[in-house]
């Protein structure tokens, strides 16, 4: 970890030194410190402040992991203002597709050489999908790669598994962890704001469902994933508020493995007049969120969202994880791929932009443990 004094002396807004003085001890931080991360112009001074915490944590290790991603269907009966990628109910947005089970399967077998340690599967929340839809799909993966992680259907998605399954949520988990389900991703929570809530997606999950179905995963046993959709509509203390919210609940549950800020982007959406994150502001939500999530071990930057050079130099404001190779994504693209889905980095680029960024890469399971090739 960088010395004390070679933290302090980074700095170039006073009002960062009790902050940092906090940061140097390893004390939580607080909401006023969160929202002076935030309001702060010295950047750089927060970069290193996010830095110190991180390599407290991990020294100079990132972590990477070959993955790839399923999104099953753009059906979505939510009409979230946010979102480009669902096709509505009633019409509107792309064109609609649902995979079949077997289309599943056809497209795990296209990388069928390709050593992928982790399977990645969410998707929009079709009303006419039966249950058996989600334990076979589950299945599928767990037949073409016996021993691959199968990361799986965000909190939303879980509510509506539930709902058709005519279950508990409980139970359903149960199915689904008997199928072969390793753990759940993080989308859906967006802002934990009951305002952005009723402004933007009114018929998802409110803040407070979404708590208690990340409460009932980790009461199945099942580890968790977290995100934060920033730079729409979501003010500062909006913003602050969603990490403190999921800081209580790791208190309570010390089941989320890593957190992922993700970057809003306008084009498609019913938001397109808005500007969109610029490169310094998903730095700062990088660097904010490792510094106010103690309790959470990894802080990812989502290479798609980020764009790879963003990602890299968030490598050194306290993102330790760099996501994966990821293939076909389709949920958001990088710049200039909008409708090429196949969205891929290959694991030598991956270690190549993690050792130019002077770290140490890894390659990892979905559990963060290494794997050795």
């Amino acid at each position: 970890m960088p010395q004390a004094d070679d933290i302090l002396s980074v700095l170039t807004d006073p009002a960062l030194q009790p902050v940092a003085e906090r940061v140097v001890r390893g004390e939580r931080l607080t909401r006023p410190d969160g929202l002076l991360l935030y309001a702060t112009d010295d950047l750089t001074g927060v970069g290193a402040l996010a830095n110190a915490a991180r390599e407290r944590m991990h020294g100079r290790r990132t972590w990477y992991v070959r993955n790839q991603h399923i999104n099953y269907t753009n059906v979505c009966n939510k009409q979230c203002r946010f979102c480009s990628f669902a096709a509505n109910i009633g019409g509107g947005g792309p064109q609609p597709y649902t995979m079949a089970v077997d289309e599943i399967r056809d497209a795990l077998l296209r990388y069928g050489d390709a050593p992928i340690t982790e399977v990645h599967i969410v998707g929009g929340i079709h009303p006419h999908l039966p249950y058996s839809y989600y334990l076979d799909v589950i299945r599928a993966v767990r037949a073409v790669r016996p021993d691959v992680h199968i990361k799986a259907f965000t909190a939303v998605e879980l509510d509506q598994i539930a709902h058709v399954a005519g279950k508990p949520l409980a139970d359903a988990l149960m199915d689904l962890k008997d199928a072969g389900l390793s753990s759940v991703p993080g989308g859906g929570a967006e802002i934990l704001s009951d305002r952005v809530h009723a402004l933007l997606h009114p018929c998802k999950l409110t803040p407070d469902q979404w708590l208690e179905i990340a409460r009932t995963v980790a009461q199945a046993g099942l580890p968790q994933y977290a995100t934060m959709l920033y730079g729409h509509i979501e003010t500062i203390e909006e913003r602050v508020d969603h990490l403190l919210r999921l800081r209580e609940l790791q208190d309570e549950t010390g089941h989320l493995l890593a957190f992922t800020p993700l970057s809003f982007h306008p084009d498609g959406t019913r938001l397109s007049h808005l500007p969109g994150p610029t490169a310094l502001d998903d730095l700062r939500a990088v660097a904010v969120a490792r510094l106010m999530l103690d309790n959470v071990p990894h802080i990812k930057t989502f290479w798609i969202m980020n764009t790879t050079p963003v990602s890299q130099i968030a490598l050194w404001y306290g993102a330790d994880d760099l996501d994966g190779t990821v293939e076909e994504y389709r949920i958001t693209f990088a710049e200039g791929r909008r409708g090429d889905v196949r969205q891929a980095m290959s694991a030598e680029a991956m270690v190549n932009l993690i050792e130019d960024a002077r770290s140490v890469p890894i390659e990892r399971d979905g559990l963060y443990r290494e794997v050795r090739r």
